[in-house]
């Protein structure tokens, strides 16, 4: 996302995945605008749901959400197998 970290509670999870699974949909099927529209739904979700930490705050992230720009390519090179974001605890 390139805007520092948030803290989102836990209830986010379920729709954090949901949007997670979007993006891997669009990549698959090489849609970079249903790409694009689900990463600024994550961006979107976690600014309207969650609390951005201070600057000065450094901890360990859960889940690093792309920037919403992200081309295809760079999305495939991301996921090389795996999810966009990793499994929330």
């Amino acid at each position: 996302m390139g805007e520092g970290q948030w803290r989102v509670d836990d209830a986010l999870a379920g729709r954090l995945e949901e949007l997670d699974e979007e993006t891997e949909r669009a990549v698959r099927a090489g849609d970079e605008q249903a790409l694009h529209a689900a990463l600024r739904a994550l961006v979107d979700a976690v600014k309207s749901s969650g609390e951005k930490l201070d600057a000065a705050h450094l901890a360990p992230s859960d889940a690093v959400i792309p920037p919403a720009d992200l081309s295809l390519d760079e999305a495939r090179r991301l996921l090389d197998g795996d999810e966009l974001i990793p499994d929330l605890p």
